[in-house]
């Protein structure tokens, strides 16, 4: 399922990308504003794999539209473009669901490499193994099939990065994991942006498994290195 959805309101920006994902072999459809992207999402019953989302728009900006569409869909991947001046417009969209933001302006490749990460990840969503096991630590359960959590068995809503991310520290307990291992790992080792990506999916990913989110308990900060994943809690 190779198809995009890129929402853009300018039309030469819009244009070159549509142009250059029809090339490396996406189904694109593209619209101009928020409100369109919504209702194509919904005509075409969620069928996109990736939606490629502008974050100041006239009308429905993209913040909303990410929003609503995480609350549709935790396996869609969502990349934000972002201006390079606008620092928190970065946090913001990837604390409400998006997996990955792009700062204008962006060469084409590193589009088309962002594109194709969240794409591969995506894909390993619908190509669970049947026979994958479930993994447990203290109060939580991975099934490496469905590629859900659960905590006391109550499942957790995690986007596809958040599970990745999560599944990556318990299967790797008490050991401490520098950015650049995590960052290599989720995004992959030819992956353009910096570690505020990883940051900010800890902390959304705190909010929702943590009973403290403030002082967290399970994934425990490391200063000056990394994370650790404390599994003797």
């Amino acid at each position: 399922m190779k198809r995009i959805l890129v929402c853009e309101d300018e039309d030469v920006i819009r244009d070159c990308v549509v142009i250059n994902l029809k090339r490396a072999g996406y189904d694109v459809v593209d619209v101009n504003s928020g409100e369109s992207a919504l209702q194509k999402f919904d005509e075409e019953n969620g069928n996109f794999a990736i939606v490629l989302l502008d974050i100041m728009m006239p009308g429905i900006d993209g913040f909303t539209v990410c929003k609503r569409l995480r609350e549709k869909s935790s396996t869609l991947g969502i990349i934000m473009l972002t201006a390079r001046t606008q620092e928190m417009d970065k946090v913001s969209g990837l604390m409400i669901g998006a997996d990955d933001y792009i700062t204008k302006p962006f060469s084409l490749s590193e589009l088309t490499a962002r594109v194709d990460a969240i794409y591969r990840r995506v894909c390993m969503s619908f190509n669970s193994d049947e026979k994958s096991p479930v993994i447990e630590s203290g109060p939580f359960t991975l099934n490496l099939k469905s590629r859900t959590v659960s905590k006391n068995g109550v499942q957790i809503d995690l986007t596809q990065v958040e599970y990745q991310i999560l599944e990556y520290f318990i299967s790797n307990k008490n050991t401490l994991l520098d950015r650049a291992s995590i960052l290599n790992h989720i995004w992959g080792e030819n992956y353009y942006g910096d570690y505020k990506v990883i940051d900010v999916n800890i902390r959304r990913i705190r909010l929702k498994i943590e009973d403290d989110p403030s002082n967290p308990q399970y994934i425990i900060t490391r200063w000056g290195y990394g994370y650790q994943w404390n599994d003797k809690v």
